[in-house]
């Protein structure tokens, strides 16, 4: 995520020289490359200039304190312009109405009805919300079928119509069911086309005049850059919604979208799609985002993402099994699903200070737990619980069954070998046996050198 954006601005306060005083003599080349950075950002010209005159105004004359750079001056203000520029705080959610009615629109490819089940299950675990979603689209025949198969994947009931082709009789009946059957929120997904044209618009017009949603929510891909700002802008002059659904943040952005959305259509990004898991959806904090795009992480959102997949009572038992050196591959299998579902690996990287830059031009792939799960999933009930089992002719056995080769196998069972260790020590709070281990191992345990 902004990868590119983020090795640029980086390089722009490595060129600002001197120490004391910011001036414009020191920090004029600085901000021709911040600016630079921007519009390759897919940033528009005009916000760019705006942008760096902005953070000109504010950097000029401030002291440098002995103890920094002036670089690292400047990054704060950029920080604080960035976010700013962004909307300054996370944007709730209206859910008032009885039952709150949420409208979802977009172009067609936005990703529109796979985030009304992300929203859908958000609101469920989150805001422990009895969600109905609404299949409003009566012109794309897979439509409802993808809407069915999301709401199966999230555990919400999914409203259709499949004979009946008027989405405001649909959108109505189906608000009349929510509140027959104590549903506090409707989520309704609508028509979306490959571009904006009247009949869509006037659809759309006439669905939001008969629910009187509390909010609309526009969603927009954020891989189109200043397309996205674009079409948002179109679409809002018709609609006036409330908020924004930035979709594939997790791919090759540029991050012009992200960072300009809130100033070209005064509306803010709520919520941001980062991965296609259905738990793959944030709440938008602009200040959040500016530290990851300035390379600062984001421990926040990674230890709240820790915090909803990590089971505590599971937290518990694994605990006890670690203090009574039990811990088995069983236990470890359950761990690696656990960090699965907190999201792409490399993104989880990047959320800790610092390793942004370091995992830049490592490639991470999604599956990176891939071969280890095949591995131990190879294993016998026996086997999983007692890895001491595990001899020679049963991990040449356990090799083929994983389509692995055997000194794969040998490395994992090492490797469990000494993160086992390592656990119990730690349980015993023996951080000086750990000195003493590593001293003797010369700096660090076998196989985490």
């Amino acid at each position: 995520m902004f990868d590119s954006l983020q090795d640029k601005l980086d390089k722009a306060f490595h060129v600002l020289k001197g120490h004391g005083q910011i001036s414009e003599v020191n920090v004029a080349e600085t901000l021709k490359e911040i600016r630079r950075a921007l519009v390759d950002a897919d940033v528009s010209f005009k916000i760019a200039k705006q942008f760096t005159n902005e953070v000109k105004e504010k950097a000029l004359g401030q002291e440098v304190l002995t103890s920094l750079k002036p670089g690292q001056v400047l990054t704060k203000v950029v920080h604080d312009q960035m976010v700013d520029l962004m909307g300054g705080t996370a944007a709730e959610l209206n859910l008032e109405g009885k039952p709150a009615v949420i409208l979802m629109a977009g172009l067609q490819g936005s990703g529109k009805t796979t985030h009304s089940g992300k929203l859908a299950n958000y609101l469920k675990r989150k805001k422990s919300r009895k969600v109905l979603l609404v299949a409003g689209d009566v012109y794309r025949p897979a439509a409802i079928d993808q809407l069915k198969v999301v709401g199966e994947q999230v555990g919400v009931e999914v409203y259709t119509e499949e004979d009946n082709k008027n989405p405001v009789a649909i959108a109505q009946n189906a608000l009349k069911h929510a509140k027959e059957n104590g549903f506090n929120t409707v989520i309704i997904d609508t028509a979306g086309r490959l571009a904006i044209d009247e009949q869509m618009m006037s659809e759309i017009r006439n669905v939001h005049s008969a629910v009187k949603p509390d909010e609309t929510l526009f969603v927009v891909d954020a891989m189109t850059g200043q397309d996205a700002v674009n079409t948002a802008k179109a679409f809002n002059d018709v609609l006036d919604y409330e908020g924004v659904i930035l979709t594939k943040l997790d791919g090759d952005t540029r991050g012009g979208a992200a960072l300009t959305v809130r100033t070209v259509v005064n509306k803010p990004i709520k919520f941001i799609g980062t991965g296609e898991k259905m738990e793959a959806l944030d709440v938008f904090h602009p200040s959040r985002m500016a530290d990851r795009i300035l390379g600062m992480g984001d421990v926040v959102s990674l230890v709240e993402r820790a915090q909803e997949q990590f089971d505590e009572e599971e937290a518990r038992k694994v605990q006890k099994k670690i203090a009574k050196n039990k811990f088995d591959f069983d236990d470890f299998l359950g761990q690696i699903k656990q960090i699965k579902k907190m999201g792409n690996v490399k993104d989880l990287m990047g959320m800790i200070p610092g390793m942004g830059k370091m995992m830049k031009n490592v490639d991470i792939d999604d599956d990176a737990f891939k071969g280890v799960e095949a591995i131990i999933q190879s294993m016998t009930p026996e086997e999983r619980g007692n890895p001491k089992l595990i001899n020679g002719s049963r991990r040449r056995r356990i090799a083929k069954g994983a389509g692995k080769d055997v000194k794969e196998v040998n490395q994992l069972l090492k490797q469990f070998g000494e993160m086992s260790k390592m656990m119990k020590m730690m349980q015993g709070g023996g951080a000086k046996k750990m000195a003493q281990m590593m001293k003797g191992a010369g700096g660090m345990p076998p196989g985490m050198r």
